[in-house]
């Protein structure tokens, strides 16, 4: 584990689809900060998603990210080559008996009586209480390959609070504005909040700087630092870039692609005055 007390940042992009112009604005701000602090930047491949990956987003991905000038001090770390690190992290839970197998799917959960949807299509539903099984409940073994999904069992009613850097102080409830989480898939993944604080710890980052649509994420992720006896980074989720009618920006935005941007002439010192000007006025939008 990297162990430092010089601040230390990462980029994190997916290789599912083109980068946008909303993930340029966030890794601006990333690369930004890290400069200001004197740190270092890392990148990190998030290429866990088997069925949304492509090799070519990857390629992509990288062309992209130096064409608007960022600069990470270390090799590209893939996540796809740590999964012994996160499977090392799930045995702990598992011994800790903090994590509990789950045979429902999400359609189950979000039929559920009480069970409102948190957040947007990406995120979880806050998982029944009635579908856990008693705490003091057999464990079954995890098994050399893992066909069933598996979730990490939050403390009821406790408030989990923290200090965003961009935010302010921010506060949930776990159990109720999120519920028990994905840890490990039924496809034998990690899931993102599991790989993403391995992540985070080992490689030593000191601040995680993302989109604002994240921000629940957070607080399932401080639990689990808690849980695996790691110290937490700091946090600043940025306000999300909105297209024209006001939707957060995705990768089917093609039109504001970063690649369809060079394609129109677009500069990246374009992109960086533009980015600096929103900076200065607080705009979350175009």
């Amino acid at each position: 584990m990297v162990t430092s007390n010089s601040y230390r940042g990462r980029l994190a992009p997916s290789p599912t689809g083109l980068l946008h112009l909303g993930h340029a604005r966030t890794f601006w701000l990333a690369a930004e900060r890290a400069r200001a602090a004197g740190g270092t930047l890392i990148l990190r491949n998030d290429d866990l998603d088997a069925v949304r990956f492509r090799l070519d987003f990857v390629d992509a991905m990288l062309e992209d990210l130096r064409w608007c000038g960022f600069h990470w001090e270390e090799p590209m770390i893939s996540q796809s080559t740590r999964r012994p690190r996160y499977r090392a992290a799930l045995e702990r839970l598992h011994a800790a008996r903090l994590i509990f197998p789950c045979t429902h799917s999400r359609r189950d959960v979000l039929e559920a009586a009480g069970a409102p949807h948190e957040g947007g299509a990406d995120d979880e539903p806050v998982y029944p209480r009635q579908f856990r099984p008693p705490a003091d409940a057999p464990l079954p073994a995890l098994g050399e390959s893992i066909s069933v999904s598996w979730r990490f069992r939050v403390p009821d009613d406790e408030a989990i609070d923290f200090h965003d850097e961009n935010l302010g102080p921010q506060r949930a409830v776990s159990g109720r504005d999120f519920g028990d989480f994905l840890v490990w898939r039924k496809d034998d993944t990690p899931s993102y909040q599991l790989a993403t604080v391995v992540d985070d710890a080992e490689l030593g980052v000191t601040e995680v700087v993302r989109g604002a649509d994240l921000v629940k994420s957070t607080f399932r992720q401080l639990l689990l630092f808690r849980a695996l006896d790691w110290p937490a980074p700091k946090f600043f989720h940025a306000p999300l870039m909105l297209d024209d009618h006001g939707v957060r920006l995705a990768k089917r935005h093609d039109a504001l692609a970063l690649r369809t941007l060079r394609v129109q002439g677009v500069k990246p010192e374009d992109l960086i005055r533009r980015f600096q000007y929103q900076a200065t006025m607080g705009a979350s939008a175009d």
